[in-house]
């Protein structure tokens, strides 16, 4: 295992490879504020972050990744281009797992531009890949939007869709909802009991609901149970999407034959096939690297776009060596106002010491 001083001096090296390329060393402060950026993660972040009370500043929490808080920081300011770098610590949970680190190390760069996204997305993903340099690794990429813009685009209510858009981060829900949607699945008996009236009077309220909450959840729940299934050839074309994978070239054939059935992902697709072309500018070779059109469905749930991964071929039970993606939303929700495209990904020096190591 290398030590925390062969670790953090990776991590420098690694960082100085960023600042050469323009980026701006930044800092952010090992406890955040919880109120604010908690619900920014998503369900498996906030269930595996660090949190603790302050009497002055209320709930605070252990850093659990540096891109919320950069965004923060960024937005605070403007949204203009910036290229940022920084490196530490990150504190996660790991109930589930003993074998994994609940504190490590990582590196990071994050580009905030509105000139070309394709570009943004390359110039992130050949960066990374250059400064992994030889180790023995197998990137992945995919592209969360085109999920997002199939789902937007489905013939059925609005409540249906943000139901299955908060759920693409958790595949087995997601396909759960799908099911229900599509009449493949039978209506649970509570459920049942619910729309039918059937609720016991003489049982008194219990928990954080109020009477209204309860009556509003019935209400969405009947309007729900109103709306007519989700059509069976919409459902396979999800099933189809969500299959796809191969090389780059021959995943977007395959997507861009999709889209001629679905044509609310063409925007989508026509993203992937100019990201193509930038990775290829940059030396990426496009015709050995993989698309897997389901990837990043695991990963920070504020990804809404390009996401990436690289994973050690020997290793496959460690976690990504490096990861990333674009989260232009999430600069929407923190800027006030204001927005601009962003991109970015992270490295584990500790993990890229220990495959040297292993080697």
């Amino acid at each position: 295992m290398p030590t925390r001083s062969e670790t953090l001096a990776r991590a420098a090296r690694l960082r100085a490879l960023f600042e050469a390329q323009g980026a701006a060393l930044v800092e952010p402060p090992i406890l955040q504020p919880a109120d604010t950026l908690l619900d920014l993660y998503g369900e498996d972040i906030r269930a595996r972050a660090y949190v603790t009370s302050d009497a002055l500043r209320g709930e605070q929490m252990l850093r659990p990744d540096f891109t919320v808080p950069v965004v923060q920081m960024h937005m605070a300011h403007g949204a203009e281009p910036a290229r940022y770098t920084y490196s530490g610590e990150v504190f996660r949970r790991q109930e589930d797992d003993p074998t994994r680190a609940n504190e490590y190390v990582q590196v990071g760069y994050e580009v905030f531009d509105r000139t070309d996204p394709a570009a943004a997305d390359a110039e992130v993903f050949a960066l990374i890949a250059q400064a992994l340099g030889e180790l023995s690794l197998s990137p992945v990429t995919g592209d969360i939007g085109v999920l997002m813009a199939a789902v937007e685009g489905l013939e059925t209510s609005q409540a249906r869709k943000a139901a299955l858009l908060r759920h693409i981060w958790r595949p087995a829900r997601f396909r759960a909802l799908l099911d229900r949607f599509a009449g493949r699945s039978p209506v649970p008996a509570s459920r049942t009991a619910l729309l039918n009236g059937d609720i016991p009077t003489d049982v008194p309220l219990t928990g954080l609901r109020t009477q209204a909450e309860i009556a509003s959840r019935i209400a969405a729940l009947k309007e729900d149970a109103e709306t007519p299934a989700l059509a069976a050839k919409d459902v396979t074309r999800i099933e189809t999407l969500l299959a796809i994978q191969g090389v780059m070239p021959v995943a977007l054939d395959a997507l861009q034959s999709l889209s001629r059935e679905m044509p609310q992902i063409t925007d989508a697709v026509a993203r992937v096939a100019a990201r193509e072309a930038a990775l290829a500018a940059r030396g990426v070779k496009t015709e050995t690297l993989m698309f897997e059109a389901s990837h990043g469905r695991t990963s920070m749930e504020y990804y809404d776009g390009f996401v990436f991964g690289f994973y050690a071929v020997d290793h496959p039970q460690m976690s990504a060596i490096a990861s990333g993606g674009r989260y232009d939303a999430l600069t929407r929700q923190l800027g006030q106002g204001g927005e601009i495209p962003a991109v970015g990904g992270v490295m584990r020096p500790g993990l890229m010491l220990e495959l040297e190591g292993a080697t």
